[in-house]
């Protein structure tokens, strides 16, 4: 099965596909989408569905994990994730694939052991699950963290997909 992974931010979308086979899982495919270029917010949700609906069709992942949003001190930040998120959710939702949500704190657990671990933990426990030769970035890291928890956790979570 391929999973596509998505860190969503209004200014940097993280995306990452794995595939599973059995209980091993490998790399596919990671990187960003960048909005912080356009001073149109609503055209930089545009460029998020664009660009991961782009990235869909070209890897084909089966479902999508999703980071949950957290709330920030700042309101008006949380409002641009959640429209970010949003943007992110209808494009996979838009492909057919089933949405999963994961709270940033069990993604952390589950890829670094420890749910309040830093940036750099979780780009390195990715490096090292996946058997990458680089570092990938923070976003993409976060991304493909998120589907690497959803390979440890779609078993127990078959039925708490949203689908259209």
């Amino acid at each position: 099965m391929r999973i596509l992974g998505i860190d969503p931010g209004s200014r940097i979308t993280g995306y990452g596909v794995i595939a599973t086979c059995g209980h091993g899982i490998g790399f596919v495919a990671c990187g960003t989408i960048r909005t912080a270029g356009e001073t149109d917010f609503s055209r930089r949700l545009l460029t998020i569905f664009q660009d991961l609906c782009e990235v869909i069709s070209l890897h084909g992942p089966e479902v999508a994990a999703v980071e949950d949003m957290f709330v920030d001190r700042n309101p008006r930040s949380a409002l641009k994730l959640g429209h970010a998120r949003g943007a992110a959710v209808v494009a996979a939702l838009h492909n057919n694939l089933a949405v999963y949500d994961y709270a940033a704190r069990t993604v952390k657990q589950t890829v670094a052991g420890y749910g309040q671990a830093e940036k750099g933990q979780v780009q390195h426990m990715v490096r090292t699950l996946l058997g990458l030769d680089a570092i990938p970035s923070q976003d993409a890291a976060d991304a493909l963290a998120v589907a690497i928890c959803h390979a440890h956790h779609a078993p127990m979570r078959r039925d708490a997909a949203i689908r259209l």
